[in-house]
C-alpha cells in the first residue's frame, strides 16, 4: 500500500505512539511533543492500536481467583478455560458482552494463515463477532457450520454479518451454508448432502483446524437463537425432553452426560454431527450465564471442547458443583 494511505498513515502513527508509550514509557504530552500532534490525538492512536491488534495487553494477578478456578476446569477436564472476573449482579446480558469482549481479543492466538475456521451462529457468536481484534492471514478460510434457515426467514442476511466479520478481521475467505437449520425430513437432509455442491462444503468442514461456537440452552436468560428464533415447534420441544436433552452445538443435541445417539432431532439437523466435531483439534466454546451450566457440563462430558471462555460466576458454579460445595 502507498503511504499516502491515510490508513496506512495512521497505522504508522498508532504503532509509533505505542511504542513509545508502552516500550518506551513516555507519557502522552511528550508522545504529542515528538508526532506535533495533541495529546487526545495520542489517546485516540493508543486505542486503535489496542482494537487493532497491534497492542496485546496481558494482566496476570497473583490475587486472581480466577487462576485457581481455570487451573481445576484443567484438572478435570483437560480443557483450557479463560475465566472472565465481573460482579455477580450484573446482568446476563453485560455478561455476555464481557464474555465476547474478552473472546473477540483471545481468538486471535488459535487463527491464523492456512487454515480452515469453522464459525457456528447464535447469539453469543453474534457478540463475539463485534469484539474481534483484526488480524490478517493469508489463505484461510471461514466456513458456516450448520445451516439457518427455517420456515420464517433463510437465515442468510443474520449468519452472513456474522461470517462478514469473520472474513474481514482476518482477511479470510468466506464460505457460507445455505441450508435449513433443520430439515423437515432426514431423508431429505440425506439427498441434499450427496450433492456435489454440498459435498463441497462438508469437506471443507472435514478440514477444520478451528471451530467457533457457543452453548444452545433452553433455560437462558439471554435466549439461545435456535429457541426462539422459529426453529422449534412443539412437538420438537417435546421430542428433546423426551430425549433428555440439555443444550446444542451448532444445532447438534446432546444429553447431560454428553451423548447425542439416539437423539431423534439430530438425524434432521445441518450441524455437524458432535463425533466430527471431536476431530477439529481446536474447540473454541464461549459462553456465560449460570443457567447454561447443565449445557456446558453435559458439552464438557462429551468432550466437545478444548478451549473454554466463560464468566466467573459459570465457572465457579461448574467446579463447585463437580467438588459437591456449595455455589457462592
Amino acid at each position: 500500500m502507498p503511504a499516502s494511505d491515510p490508513e496506512t498513515a495512521k497505522t504508522a502513527a498508532a504503532l509509533t505512539a505505542a511504542q513509545r508509550y508502552y516500550m518506551q514509557d513516555l507519557t502522552m504530552e511528550a508522545i504529542a511533543a515528538e508526532l506535533g500532534t495533541s495529546r487526545s490525538s495520542v489517546s485516540r492512536l493508543l486505542s486503535f492500536a489496542r482494537e487493532s491488534g497491534l497492542v496485546d495487553i496481558q494482566i496476570r494477578s497473583p490475587f486472581d481467583r480466577g487462576l485457581d478456578i481455570e487451573q481445576a476446569i484443567l484438572a478435570r477436564h483437560r480443557v483450557v478455560a479463560h475465566v472472565v472476573p465481573m460482579p455477580e449482579s450484573i446482568s446476563d446480558v453485560d455478561r455476555l458482552e464481557r464474555v465476547a469482549m474478552t473472546a473477540g481479543r483471545l481468538l486471535g492466538r488459535f487463527v491464523d494463515a492456512n487454515m480452515v475456521v469453522g464459525v457456528a451462529w447464535g447469539s453469543t457468536l453474534g457478540a463475539l463477532s463485534r469484539h474481534l481484534v483484526k488480524k490478517p492471514t493469508h489463505n484461510s478460510v471461514i466456513v458456516q457450520m450448520n445451516g439457518a434457515g427455517n420456515m420464517q426467514t433463510t437465515g442468510i442476511d443474520y449468519a452472513s454479518e456474522i461470517l462478514h466479520r469473520f472474513g474481514e478481521a482476518y482477511t479470510a475467505q468466506v464460505q457460507q451454508f445455505p441450508v435449513p437449520a433443520f430439515f423437515d425430513d432426514p431423508a431429505t437432509r440425506e439427498a441434499l448432502w450427496r450433492e456435489r455442491s454440498t459435498r463441497r462444503l462438508l469437506e471443507i468442514h472435514g478440514r477444520m483446524d478451528v471451530a467457533v461456537f457457543g452453548l444452545g440452552s433452553p433455560f437462558a436468560e439471554v435466549p439461545s437463537q435456535v429457541y426462539i428464533g422459529g426453529y422449534l415447534d412443539a412437538a420438537d420441544y417435546r421430542s428433546l425432553s423426551a430425549d433428555g436433552v440439555v443444550g446444542d452445538v451448532a444445532t447438534v443435541f446432546f444429553r447431560g452426560d454428553g451423548t447425542s445417539d439416539g437423539i431423534a432431532l439430530n438425524a434432521r439437523a445441518s450441524g455437524p454431527g458432535l463425533d466430527r466435531l471431536r476431530r477439529v483439534a481446536r474447540r473454541v466454546c464461549i459462553v456465560s450465564g449460570v443457567q447454561k451450566l447443565s449445557s456446558l457440563r453435559g458439552a464438557l462430558a462429551g468432550g466437545l471442547i478444548t478451549d473454554l471462555v466463560l464468566d466467573e460466576s459459570l465457572a465457579t458454579a461448574l467446579v463447585a458443583d463437580e467438588s459437591g460445595a456449595p455455589a457462592r
